[in-house]
């Protein structure tokens, strides 16, 4: 008996194919936000002209970002120290002008170290708590979700026993126009 095909134009062929749930691996949450966020940083960097370099070992500073331009005064290339950090715990579009994430004292020190010859900040990025809502494809685009935020922490006072909540301006989002802006300014001899 030979079987006959379907006619296309069926209710049961117009429907979308079900998505199955993927079986994602075991990798921590911390370590997957964590690899999120360099891709995010890797974007950036190459839409705004950006050279990136991992320390080995990171000391405490998870990257370095170069820039090279006719317009910095200071040297043909200028280069920034980038620490990046992860969030789960806040919602996107946080709203007020600041939001504040806490920092290991040790850490925040080291960021806040002024005056420094190669420039630190702090990006910081929330997303959302299921890795299945971290990423959406389309066919004109790949969507990282949420957001990075910078600042610059140098001369922050560390005011707790073991840890300091600093807070991250909500304007400052961070993607290859601020960075641009950041390393203009940096190239011409002043802070991020």
């Amino acid at each position: 008996m030979a079987l006959a095909h379907p006619d296309p134009a069926t209710p049961t062929h117009r429907r979308s194919p079900e998505r199955r749930i993927p079986v994602r691996g075991s990798l921590a949450t911390t370590a997957c936000m964590e690899t999120l966020q360099v891709g995010y940083l890797h974007a950036v960097a190459a839409a705004a002209g950006c050279s990136l370099a991992q320390p080995f070992p990171d000391h405490g500073i998870d990257w370095h970002l170069s820039h090279s331009a006719r317009g910095h005064t200071v040297d043909d290339e200028v280069t920034i120290k980038v620490q990046l950090k992860a969030t789960y715990q806040l919602a996107p579009h946080p709203t007020g002008p600041t939001f504040g994430f806490t920092l290991d004292n040790d850490h925040l020190a080291k960021l806040a170290r002024s005056p420094v010859s190669v420039h630190k900040i702090l990006v910081v990025m929330i997303v959302p708590r299921a890795r299945e809502d971290w990423v959406r494809a389309e066919h004109d685009r790949l969507a990282l979700r949420h957001c990075c935020y910078w600042t610059n922490l140098a001369g922050h006072p560390v005011r707790g026993a073991r840890r300091t909540t600093v807070r991250i301006p909500t304007s400052r989002i961070f993607d290859d126009r601020a960075l641009c802006e950041i390393m203009t300014r940096v190239g011409a001899g002043g802070r991020p």
